[in-house]
């Protein structure tokens, strides 16, 4: 989607910039004033629990009407938004969008600073990763739902079949894919035939950095040395035909999950409701440990999804839209979201003994939450998204994804991606250099 016509407006994502203009201030008074006085609002979401957390909302505030409207899921919600932004009209009060995403819809001034209703002082109310991400230079654009602190999913079944241990490094993980492999050419580690976000994941908890962004000037490397600390052990797997060619979220990959095909799933702590609702078969054989990590010893991990609520400037009644964002993450809608499954970005429930010591009978009566809580305080700091993410993640299949096609390295592949996404940020108006 072209952003040339946006650049008048600076950017910086993830931890601010230099170049970033004051944050704004406000208070919540309004938020408040609004709320008493009602009005009539549209939430675009595709989140499980949207549906009833707007009841809970109504039924709260009743003189409050929101609309909600399933608009699609990510890049197809974000198409029609980005559509409505540029027609001037037709675009929602409030809309979910993913934390990858926010960048480009900040750049482009489309949407509230939030800082101008008091909401920078719930900083201490979440984790700093997400918070991390909801802000974009000085400005607040959203305040976060839900987070995906990553951890190791795995098959206790397999993994005793064949007496290998819980990997803790990354070598052991790789050497428990070729003792597994061997053991019967059916069964694999992990299924992985190229994803951008996992990708991306991956380099973060490996210490890369491959964007960076001040203002309008951005630099990517994705050959820098977190990333080529994950390619080397990637490699691996991808050049030694030791990952399931099973497509991600099928139903052949539910099935895999469920029958022992896949022993594990490095991925965020969203996870397992997922497991719960859709891969009965694997009730009672699945754990979830901490991520590997290359040295064995200091535990680190990075997100995986995660999703912000933020208020369109095409709003009319933005003091209102403002006061929704707020119950949803900040107030009443937060259990409702819990309770269909979301993990929480907000520290109160991160460290609730009720969550966190809640044991699941689908993990074998494993209290799964204490080690995603922790994950979530072990996340890398200070990685940023690029401003035009979502076109990114649009080519990866057409770089990164050929070398998984092909079985070959992924160095080239990430070269490849590199020049692209350099050559298109230049083409948009950016200052984008490589290295």
């Amino acid at each position: 989607m072209a952003l040339a016509a946006a650049l008048a407006v600076g950017c910086s994502s993830g931890g601010g910039s230099s170049t970033a203009p004051a944050a704004a201030t406000g208070s919540q008074d309004s938020v408040d004033a609004a709320l008493k006085a009602g009005g009539e609002i549209t939430y675009w979401s595709w989140t499980p629990s949207a549906k009833d957390q707007v009841a809970a909302f109504q039924k709260e505030y009743p003189n409050v009407k929101v609309n909600y409207v399933n608009a699609g899921t990510n890049k197809d919600e974000y198409t029609k938004l980005q559509n409505a932004i540029k027609a001037g009209s037709g675009a929602p009060d409030v809309a979910q969008i993913e934390y990858y995403a926010l960048p480009q819809f900040a750049l482009t001034d489309s949407l509230t600073d939030l800082n101008s209703f008091g909401f920078g002082s719930f900083e201490k109310d979440y984790s700093a990763s997400t918070w991390a991400q909801v802000k974009n230079g000085n400005g607040l654009y959203g305040l976060p739902q839900d987070s995906g602190p990553m951890a190791l999913f795995y098959n206790k079944e397999v993994f005793a079949k064949y007496s290998i241990a819980v990997p803790k490094t990354w070598a052991e993980y790789v050497d428990a894919a070729k003792k597994i492999h061997a053991a019967d050419p059916t069964k694999y580690i992990t299924a992985d035939t190229g994803d951008a976000g996992f990708t991306l994941s991956m380099i973060w908890q490996a210490g890369g950095h491959p964007f960076t962004v001040d203002g309008r000037n951005v630099k990517i490397n994705l050959g820098d040395a977190g990333t080529k600390k994950w390619t080397s052990v990637w490699n691996q797997l991808v050049q030694g035909k030791l990952l399931s060619p099973i497509a991600g979220w099928s139903d052949d990959w539910f099935r895999a999950l469920g029958d022992g095909t896949i022993a594990t799933l490095p991925t965020g702590a969203w996870m397992p409701g997922n497991f719960i609702s859709s891969v009965a078969a694997g009730s009672g054989k699945w754990a979830v440990a901490p991520m590997p990590t290359y040295d064995g010893q200091k535990a680190v991990t990075a997100e995986n999804g995660g999703s912000t609520q933020s208020v369109v400037k095409q709003s009319k009644n933005p003091a209102l839209a403002a006061a929704f964002v707020r119950w949803l993450n900040h107030g009443g809608g937060v259990q409702p979201f819990i309770k269909s499954g979301g993990f929480p970005s907000t520290t109160a429930d991160l460290t609730s003994p009720a969550f966190v010591d809640e044991t699941m009978p689908y993990f074998g009566g494993q209290k799964v939450n204490q080690v995603l809580t922790q994950a979530s305080k072990d996340v890398a700091p200070g990685w940023s998204y690029l401003p035009y993410q979502t076109y990114a993640n649009s080519i990866y299949s057409d770089t990164v994804g050929k070398a998984y096609l092909a079985n070959t390295g992924l160095d080239a592949g990430l070269a490849a991606w590199q020049q692209a996404l350099v050559d298109y940020g230049n083409q948009q108006g950016f200052t984008v250099s490589a290295g």
